[in-house]
């Protein structure tokens, strides 16, 4: 088992693309949930995305997900190191976000 990186944050590429892989999914399928859930505002191209998969297979984030050998796509699924690093970027993020209300409420500005 992979040691668990901490106190890195994640890009906000390998957030989604984890969060993509709760459930099997492969390339083409992330790219897909990654441009629907930012509303478009996120497009992986397949340099960025394959790039990504590679580096979070190597460090025991991800790992494949057994699919018919006749398939020609490579599905993924998140492992229990990858689903912990979701759960800290998470709290990071609420943190941050804690942080900002905090200080514009302070300040009587409206953040919405």
């Amino acid at each position: 088992m992979k040691k668990l990186e901490t106190n890195s944050p994640l890009t906000e590429a390998a957030f989604l693309i984890l969060l993509a892989m709760i459930e099997p999914n492969h390339g083409y399928g992330v790219m897909q949930f990654v441009e629907e859930k930012t509303k478009g505002r996120v497009i992986l191209g397949p340099g960025t995305l394959y790039g990504a998969i590679n580096n979070l297979h190597r460090k025991g984030w991800i790992e494949p997900y057994p699919t018919d050998p006749e398939e020609r796509k490579k599905d993924y699924v998140i492992t229990e190191d990858g689903l912990n690093q979701v759960k800290q970027e998470l709290s990071r993020l609420k943190e941050v976000y804690d942080i900002g209300v905090k200080v514009l409420e302070k300040r009587g500005i409206n953040y919405d």
